[in-house]
């Protein structure tokens, strides 16, 4: 066979598995928005929950949804940033550098219902958080890390020895170069990297359910860090696991919708804003 023909055979294999796992994502898309764009309403979206009665909303479930969301990524950016930049601008090839490179990729690999029993432990018992918004965002900092000092690391290491050269030549400190020329260069790199972290914490379930609860504040919104905080996602288990609601399972189906376009609109507000920075760079650069 030739080279040539053993090129298209394997051009069409990788379309076709492309293909194939598109396919499955929107399939699995379509039947959830299927079954839960109906349920949408104004009501249903920005209303308050029923533990026994029809036709509960899911106001406050969304916006501490978001609410944790944001106080995980406050309390992650800046060491998963910080630690990205020494592993690629500092460390050496020393046992301290192969230590902390170890214990990010056991982190990654931790199940989430470990992490869970975790948080439980030393912020819900321990610290005596108690099920509270601030429990479950320092324990979905541990699920958050890895991915992003990967990812920091690696945009950092993308960006070419030249640029750094140039601003060393003309008299720019290490931390400057860093600052003012490495990290804006590396920004859309690691703007992906939070976007698939924001995306995966927003759906996590079973670090929140040992947290952060199952219960909501009756007070929309409630931004007290110490008040139960459950989201949309455990909302979606909790309802279909022991709720008692006769219209559970168009509860279960709307929640499901409305969290994956909640998903796709923060998506799209942060991939946008990361081409467009891409795309002045790579204007910039010629």
């Amino acid at each position: 066979m030739s080279a040539r023909s053993q090129d298209k055979i394997a051009t069409a294999v990788m379309w076709l598995a492309g293909i194939i796992i598109l396919a499955i994502l929107v399939t699995f898309l379509g039947y959830m928005l299927y079954k839960g764009l109906p349920v949408l309403n104004w009501n249903f979206i920005t209303g308050m929950p029923s533990d026994i009665y029809a036709g509960g909303g899911v106001g406050p479930q969304l916006f501490n949804s978001f609410y944790i969301l944001g106080l995980s990524m406050l309390f992650s950016i800046p060491v998963a940033v910080g630690a990205g930049i020494y592993l690629a601008e500092y460390a050496g090839n020393d046992r301290l550098t192969d230590m902390i490179r170890l214990s990010t990729e056991s982190l990654a690999t931790v199940p989430s219902i470990v992490l869970g029993l975790f948080g439980m432990i030393i912020f819900v018992n321990m610290f005596g958080m108690g099920f509270s918004i601030l429990g479950g965002s320092l324990t979905l900092l541990l699920l958050n890390l890895p991915v992003l000092v990967r990812v920091t690391e690696e945009s950092i290491r993308t960006v070419p020895a030249h640029y750094r050269e140039a601003s060393l030549a003309l008299g720019a400190t290490k931390w400057q170069t860093i600052w003012r020329v490495v990290l804006p260069n590396a920004l859309p790199g690691i703007i992906t990297g939070i976007t698939l972290t924001a995306g995966r914490a927003l759906g996590e379930t079973a670090i929140l359910i040992f947290t952060a609860g199952t219960t909501v504040s009756r007070t929309v919104p409630d931004f007290d860090v110490m008040a139960a905080g459950e989201t949309l996602a455990v909302h979606m288990w909790y309802v279909m696991a022991v709720g008692l609601v006769p219209d559970r399972v168009a509860v279960a189906d709307g929640t499901g919708a409305l969290l994956i376009l909640t998903i796709l609109v923060f998506n799209l507000m942060f991939a946008l804003p990361s081409k467009y920075i891409q795309r002045k760079m790579a204007g910039g650069s010629h």
